[in-house]
């Protein structure tokens, strides 16, 4: 799942990511107010109408409990079709990681928004989307061979579009300040690489271990 061509460089990724969410969450740990970029950006977002509101509402649910189980659902099917067994394993790995890691982060850092049981950072829901086109975007990269710029483009831009769009909606509809998109997106950076890594560490483990002699 994770080409050895990108390794460093996703590797190298997750650690500034990690940095990131790290540096986020230490600036607005026990916070309930947007800061300075949070409050730019709301405003060019702010008072959304029809059709943009109708559209953030539809990325929204994406998020939510039977969206994400549809989009796992058949992210799950097609890897099972292209006999993948392994991206399987580790799109339904990664979505879950990033999710469980940002549900965490929520507690420990304690943001909020909207009242004081709305924990806000970071976007779970940015996490989950932006995990799940990167278990993706890793299969196509390794079917296809690619590495260097272009694998790391292929990998990253999946990514970067996904994690932007539910973060817009997100902010659009009011949920999230900006920079818990911005943690969210993070997050799933900082956790999807490491997670495909152990599913390969788990499944050459696996392959290499002794069959029971048949009688």
């Amino acid at each position: 799942m994770l080409p050895p061509s990108l390794r460093a460089w996703l590797g190298l990724t997750a650690v500034l990511a990690a940095l990131v969410v790290l540096g986020l969450g230490g600036l607005y740990a026990g916070d309930s107010t947007p800061g300075a970029l949070d409050t730019r950006i709301q405003a060019a977002v702010d008072g959304a109408g029809p059709p943009w509101r109708d559209i953030a509402l539809a990325v929204d649910f994406l998020g939510e409990p039977l969206g994400a189980a549809t989009l796992v659902g058949a992210a799950v099917i097609g890897c099972l079709l292209l006999r993948r067994p392994r991206a399987a394993v580790s799109v339904v790995a990664g979505a879950g990681a990033a999710v469980g890691a940002a549900t965490l982060l929520k507690h420990l850092v304690g943001r909020t928004i909207h009242g004081e049981a709305n924990l806000s950072y970071p976007s779970g829901h940015t996490a989950f989307l932006t995990a799940l086109a990167l278990a993706v975007a890793l299969l196509a990269t390794g079917r296809l061979g690619l590495g260097g710029a272009a694998g790391m483009s292929l990998v990253l831009a999946p990514a970067l579009a996904a994690g932007a769009t539910m973060g817009w909606a997100q902010v659009t509809l009011g949920a999230h300040y900006p920079t818990d998109a911005l943690g969210g997106w993070c997050t799933a950076l900082a956790v999807t690489p490491a997670t495909a890594w152990l599913v390969d560490r788990t499944a050459g483990r696996m392959s290499k271990s002794p069959q029971p002699a048949s009688r």
